[in-house]
């Protein structure tokens, strides 16, 4: 018996808008369909980081949230690149997304720091970018969810995207970018939740986790008719 996948929920409270804590259910139910132990442990403002994660969730936040959570989140700036390097699956969502990053500057001038484990960086903007949004990825298909932010990003380098996005959409809605990836981690703006409607997506995330332990668990197949078929609906969907 293989031992338990360890999920850690960051910011479980303040981070969870548009039902981003959707992801961590998802996770959870896919392991437990298939007889795989799991363990959630929720990380809140001062909480220890567990050593032993395997996958961390961030969500998005309202801009009060993230300013509650912003000087925690970068007190473990050190941990959480550590952890990156160490090939921690990590999926972060909108403000977890940006934090994650190098910056943010909002749209009168103020620098918010980030803690650097992605190459990107976020400027605020009035107008938002919001609707329902699809995600073109090479290797998982399509991703669905729904976008709701003012920051507009840009990758660096050593970020690649995730997928790409229809026009006036994605990272910042003008160059067809959605999310950023580097290694094991994985920034994206889709709420809704994504995993929810993006299967394929999730059981990437678990494989991963599981490779990086070097345990040979195979993911046997779940019957993913619903979240297909809610994914081809919400896709049909007026923005």
């Amino acid at each position: 018996m293989t031992r338990e996948l360890v999920l850690v929920h960051l910011y479980p409270r303040e981070m969870n808008i548009y039902g981003d804590t959707g992801n961590v259910l998802v996770l959870r139910k896919r392991l437990q369909w298939r007889g795989l132990p799991v363990r959630v442990e929720a990380v809140s403002v001062g909480d220890r980081l567990p050593d032993d994660a395997d996958i961390l969730l961030g969500g998005g936040g309202q801009d009060a949230a993230q300013g509650e959570i912003g000087a925690d989140f970068v007190s473990r700036g050190e941990q959480l690149r550590a952890l990156a390097d160490d090939g921690v699956v990590m999926l972060a969502i909108c403000g977890s997304f940006q934090m994650l990053g190098h910056e943010f500057v909002t749209h009168d001038g103020v620098r918010i720091a980030g803690v650097g484990v992605l190459d990107v960086v976020t400027r605020g903007q009035e107008q938002r970018l919001i609707g329902n949004n699809h995600v073109d990825t090479p290797d998982w298909g399509r991703l669905v969810g729904y976008e709701n932010h003012s920051g507009l990003t840009t990758l660096g380098a050593a970020a690649v995207p995730l997928g790409r996005s229809q026009h006036g959409r994605g990272n910042n809605g003008t160059d067809g970018t959605e999310g950023a990836v580097r290694d094991n981690v994985f920034g994206t703006y889709l709420h809704g939740p994504v995993l929810a409607k993006s299967p394929r997506f999730a059981d990437e995330l678990l494989r991963r986790a599981y490779a990086r332990r070097g345990d040979a668990v195979e993911l046997e197949p779940l019957d993913d008719t619903l979240p297909e078929q809610a994914a081809r609906v919400a896709v049909g969907r007026p923005r």
